[in-house]
């Protein structure tokens, strides 16, 4: 299973959260900041101006922001909701169990954007995601951890 690495794999909610932040920058922040940025340089001497500085550093994390999601979108790809479950792939939710404990774990395999593996979203892009990618049921898989190699047998790929 090849995976591009250009490419944002996201789900259609994923790519709704990227639209309504894009959209929320775009408008409401950046009227804030306009405004936020007209009160310090109405204050006078820019050179001492905590506000001022502060507004314009915050103005440049959202510009960068904006950038970031833009880019995001042009890269999206949309993952599949019924994806085959043979070969674990982007979008499959898999049951795993690392060698040497009694407790299976489920991890539902998601691009970077949507990540957050206190909720059992791991990346793609993960080391713990890339070792997935691939595999088969009852298949054991290597994964490098900052803690030394783990080996994983797949219980079961939805």
């Amino acid at each position: 299973m090849n995976y591009d690495n250009n490419v944002l794999y996201i789900t259609k909610e994923g790519l709704q959260e990227i639209h309504d932040e894009l959209t929320y920058l775009k408008t409401t922040k950046r009227e804030k900041l306009a405004l936020k940025l007209e009160a310090a340089i109405a204050q006078g001497d820019l050179s001492e101006n905590a506000d001022y500085h502060a507004a314009k550093e915050e103005q440049g994390f959202v510009e960068g922001r904006i950038r970031d999601l833009e880019d995001s979108l042009r890269r999206a790809q949309i993952i599949e909701e019924h994806v085959p479950a043979d070969v674990v792939s982007v979008g499959n939710k898999v049951t795993v169990i690392e060698e040497g404990y009694d407790t299976p774990e489920t991890y539902h395999i998601v691009g970077p954007h949507e990540a957050n593996p206190g909720n059992g979203r791991i990346s793609n892009e993960s080391p713990f995601g890339h070792a997935l990618l691939g595999a088969k049921k009852g298949q054991t898989v290597m994964v490098k951890t900052p803690g030394g190699q783990i080996r994983l047998q797949i219980q079961a790929i939805e």
